[in-house]
């Protein structure tokens, strides 16, 4: 299976559904209160029918495959989450561009997610490499992408330029197939637990 290819994905916790239009009012609901992250790129709920749009012209092109996350205890999209910067012929991805609301936070929406997404990359796609890419300063995300079991590869300093035009050092993760079984048995548990 193509890392492009929009399928719906799902467990007993979330389900991650292929994005379209018709998330907007969902997307925009779920993106509340989350206006003070500004290292990361969460859109304000006034501008998440441009982010949709642009994430379904990336999508178009080949770049990312994107999908609404929708949390089954309550039936509600809490946020959004991609494959981006897709490398087909190499058979390398990174998971981005991925956010979650302030309800679905500290729950195992980001946990059961996560694992969806990397056994759809290794198991059903045949990835030989799973990235994860995030703001120095977002240290929640860093922490949560070591508690996955990603090794940190380097740190790209001046990597992007911000919104604001404030520099951006760019920390990367990545997980390897030989690593991925450990990780799953890691992600199970977790959900296990509660």
């Amino acid at each position: 299976m193509l890392l492009t290819q929009p399928v719906p994905l799902e467990n007993a916790f979330v389900r991650l559904e292929p994005l379209s239009a018709d998330h907007v009012d969902d997307i925009a609901r779920a993106a509340v209160g989350l206006e003070h992250a500004w290292y990361t790129s969460v859109p304000a709920p006034d501008a998440v029918a441009e982010d949709v749009a642009q994430r379904l012209a990336w999508q178009d092109e080949g770049h990312m495959n994107a999908w609404a996350v929708r949390r089954l205890d309550t039936g509600l999209v809490v946020g959004e989450t991609t494959f981006c910067n897709i490398d087909q012929a190499n058979r390398h991805v990174e998971i981005g561009h991925t956010w979650i609301g302030v309800e679905a936070q500290r729950t195992a929406v980001n946990t059961a997610s996560k694992l969806l997404l990397l056994a759809h990359a290794f198991e059903s796609c045949d990835a030989i490499a799973v990235e994860f890419r995030t703001h120095w300063h977002n240290r929640q995300s860093r922490a949560a992408i070591a508690r996955l079991g990603a090794k940190q590869d380097g740190v790209l300093r001046n990597h992007r330029l911000g919104p604001d035009g404030t520099l951006r050092d760019t920390v990367v993760f990545s997980i390897l197939p030989s690593e991925w079984p450990a990780v799953r048995l890691g992600l199970e548990e977790r959900l296990r637990r509660g």
